[in-house]
């Protein structure tokens, strides 16, 4: 009773697991789809209030026609900006000091986007114009700030590409001339001729080695057996060296003249003149 009892609260706690682990999967995906509505509806009504700026800055004169030039300018700088700086971060993890003066600068450039959109309702146009400098003037330092973190983090881009590039072409020019050099043999082959030269050497100095301890002990068996025989020959060596000295052939002797043979023509004298 007890074991099934135990197997049932089992099975409902694995039921709940599944049935939490369901739930938490919806929330995620509907959260998910929310968010990718929410960017989708977010950029089509960018889409409809850029193209409704042109219209206007083309289409209209006057008040309503600056201030619609002046939030498409605002707009476009600010946008071009933050979709480089976004994009450069992946590569690049310097440029997030880069990215917090950008919101920093959003924050201002959000104020007075909305400040420009109210003032397109206003009625009170002269007003409106006499203001316009000043809005032209805070634009204008927006935009440069704006262009000056843009241009920056482009320039940085490009010269680490351009040192990146220097780098790969060096390394392809040395190993184009190295392709290029078939007249002299690999390192492999080297290596391998270097191998075979020092075992060559080796066997050769084994051989020599071999070669001289067997000398050695032949020669000190022969010194040993021809020990006795000397002791019993020295009075016989001794007595004939006398007679043997005085028996040795004439060709033998230096000092004997070399003979000489009745077809040999005598030597002629050399002229001197």
């Amino acid at each position: 009773m007890e074991a099934g009892v135990a197997l049932i609260i089992f099975a409902l706690l694995v039921l709940f697991a599944f049935l939490g682990l369901g739930a938490w999967a919806t929330v995620k995906v509907v959260g998910a789809a929310k968010r990718g509505v929410d960017r989708t509806l977010t950029q089509a009504r960018r889409t409809v209030e850029d193209t409704t700026l042109k219209a206007k800055s083309f289409g209209q004169v006057g008040v309503a026609g600056a201030l619609a030039q002046l939030r498409l300018d605002l707009r476009t700088s600010m946008r071009s900006t933050q979709q480089a700086l976004y994009q450069g971060v992946r590569t690049d993890s310097s440029l997030k000091e880069s990215i917090a003066l950008f919101e920093r600068l959003s924050a201002h450039g959000h104020e007075l986007d909305d400040e420009l959109k109210r003032l397109e309702q206003e009625p009170d146009r002269q007003r409106i114009a006499a203001s316009l400098s000043d809005l032209r003037e805070r634009v204008t330092k927006i935009t440069e700030a704006a262009d000056s973190l843009r241009w920056a983090a482009r320039d940085r881009a490009r010269q680490f590409a351009d040192q990146d590039l220097d780098a790969l072409s060096a390394q392809i020019e040395v190993e184009s001339d190295a392709l290029r050099d078939w007249s002299r043999e690999s390192v492999d082959h080297l290596a391998a001729a270097a191998a075979e030269w020092d075992e060559r050497q080796a066997a050769g100095a084994a051989a020599d080695g071999a070669a001289r301890g067997a000398g050695e002990t032949g020669g000190a068996s022969a010194a040993g057996a021809g020990a006795g025989a000397g002791a019993a020959s020295g009075s016989a060596a001794s007595s004939g060296s006398a007679s043997a000295g005085a028996a040795r052939p004439a060709a033998l002797d230096p000092a004997a003249p070399a003979a000489a043979y009745p077809w040999q023509k005598a030597p002629r004298p050399e002229t001197t003149t």
